[in-house]
């Protein structure tokens, strides 16, 4: 499953943008993954600071 690390995370959504299943949803203060998550990796490879993690 994909966890974000919010020590990294900009709150750009750029990790949103590209769910192909729309399972992240962002907020002002946190990034929620939801149990829609297919594990695709594609938001960990369009993550321009690597906040997004396996």
């Amino acid at each position: 499953m994909v966890r974000v690390d919010y020590d990294k995370c900009l709150y750009c959504a750029g990790c949103v943008g590209v769910c192909p299943v729309d399972a992240i949803t962002l907020y002002e203060t946190r990034i929620e993954i939801s149990d829609e998550c297919i594990n695709c990796q594609i938001c960990i490879k369009f993550c321009p600071v690597g906040a997004m993690e396996e």
